[in-house]
């Protein structure tokens, strides 16, 4: 079975929602998410850089969240949640994928990073950082303006990665989203999986 390290809201959300959407059996392990214990050996000893998540599936250990979701489609998946290779919609799923967190995600990131490291923030970086993500919104709301996924009318993980990240934006940014956007967003929160990772996510806390 695999194993998923997680602490709520962490980007582990999008590999169980996978897992949920697929019917994979797996446990969540909560993570201390405190700076002292990413900071430990025994947490380096899983992650090397301090992040959460971790996923470890037998003898194998991962910590990157869009390579855990593609290791658990590419291993147990069975065609599901990804065109294939010689699909015309392949290039475009991998286009979406890596969009959610080398583009999407990042200035997300960066404002959380900043507010985290730095008192008082500074305002210029902040309002940059919410320019460039929504810039990214606009681009998912003209990508879903004539189709209710990404890839068209079927759903893939790269769907449930921007959704994830969706809910970054809508802490970080603004609860407003764009017309195509919000529809989306409202048909992807409504699957019965997402409220199983929802409630998973929540369960992950150190008592």
């Amino acid at each position: 079975m695999l194993k998923i390290y997680h602490a709520p809201v962490t980007r582990a959300f999008r590999v169980i929602w996978v897992c949920e959407e697929l019917g994979l059996p797996y446990e969540v392990i909560p993570v201390d998410f405190s700076a002292a214990y990413r900071a430990s050996p025994e947490w380096r000893a899983l992650n090397p850089v301090g992040k959460v998540p971790v996923m470890i599936d037998g003898d194998m250990t991962m910590f990157e969240s869009c390579a855990m979701m593609q290791y658990v489609l590419d291993r147990y998946g069975d065609g599901k949640l990804q065109p294939g290779l010689a699909s015309p919609d392949y290039p475009l799923y991998l286009q979406w994928c890596w969009f959610a967190e080398a583009t999407f995600s990042r200035p997300l990131g960066e404002m959380t990073n900043h507010r985290r490291e730095f008192n008082p923030p500074l305002d210029e970086v902040i309002a940059e950082m919410q320019r460039r993500a929504r810039l990214s919104m606009q681009a998912l709301d003209q990508a879903l303006s004539d189709r209710p996924y990404l890839l068209g009318n079927e759903m893939s993980a790269a769907d449930i990665s921007n959704c994830y990240v969706m809910r970054g934006y809508r802490r970080s940014v603004s609860d407003e989203l764009p017309t195509h956007a919000q529809a989306f967003f409202d048909r992807m929160t409504a699957l019965p999986s997402y409220q199983r990772t929802v409630a998973a996510d929540r369960a992950a806390v150190i008592s």
